[in-house]
């Protein structure tokens, strides 16, 4: 995998990890423009590379991370359903799932005017929660189970928990600041169990690309956290599902 690429990959994976949109998805549809091979590596890359990401909520939120002990505890139930049913599906996933164009496009499609029927049905409360402290136990567990779909690729963890956090009674920031927060151990989980059964197949140039794409993705996820509060204050989740939409169907003019 040569430089540029790994630039290209770890700018999108900054990109898409926390707006619902996929970054899975989108490395897989961005490794076929780019003529990458779907290798062992290439499917590890797409995996691990989100650990950029996902340092930059640990700089972002830290101070929050530190002094919480109780959202670490609602962080943990929330991570024990796609903990388990992970394990459980790891090969699956890897060898059939990843890999897939045809079930990233049908992901997309189908999840984006699922996004967009949600918001034009979903209406905030009052009392809906608005505080990360709030989230009860039942709450978190729920968000975890909806985090399971994200498994398929092209779904989005970000609007799988999204979506699960709307539906259990949570403000829209409240529910995109648990979301960034419950990436930490999930994709820790997932990028360790990668690693620690693939690892021994990579070769020194493979760890130098994975170290260059955390860096691109930890940098470039940090603005996009930032975008996406400020953009959840005044809009609503439509535009992702018309984007979604949108790049399927030129994905299956491209690829077809």
């Amino acid at each position: 995998m040569g430089i540029l690429q790994v630039l290209v990959l770890g700018l999108i994976e900054g990109v898409t990890e926390f707006l619902p949109i996929s970054s899975t998805g989108h490395l897989m549809l961005a490794a076929k423009l780019l003529n990458l091979s779907q290798s062992e590596f290439a499917k590890s890359f797409e995996i691990s590379i989100q650990l950029g990401a996902i340092i930059s909520v640990v700089v972002l939120y830290w101070r929050k991370l530190v002094n919480g002990i109780d959202i670490w505890k609602k962080l943990f139930i929330a991570f024990i359903p796609a903990g388990v049913i992970g394990v459980f599906l790891y090969k699956l996933v890897k060898e059939h799932l990843l890999g897939n164009n045809g079930i990233v496009l049908w992901s997309l499609f189908l999840g984006g005017i699922f996004l967009i029927v949600f918001e034009l049905l979903h209406r905030e409360k009052p009392t809906d929660i608005d505080e990360l402290s709030a989230i009860s136990y039942p709450q978190a567990l729920c968000i975890g189970f909806f985090q399971c779909f994200a498994m398929i690729p092209g779904v989005s963890r970000s609007a799988a928990t999204i979506i699960g956090g709307l539906l259990a009674g949570l403000k829209r920031k409240t529910i995109v600041e648990f979301s960034f927060l419950l990436a930490i151990p999930t994709v820790l989980a997932a990028v360790s169990l990668d690693l620690y059964k693939s690892a021994h197949v990579f070769t020194r140039g493979d760890f130098l690309s994975l170290g260059l794409g955390f860096v691109v993705s930890f940098l470039v996820a940090a603005v996009t956290i930032k975008f996406l509060l400020a953009f959840i204050k005044r809009h609503s989740f439509i535009s992702f599902g018309v984007y979604r939409i949108f790049i399927a169907l030129v994905f299956w003019l491209i690829i077809r």
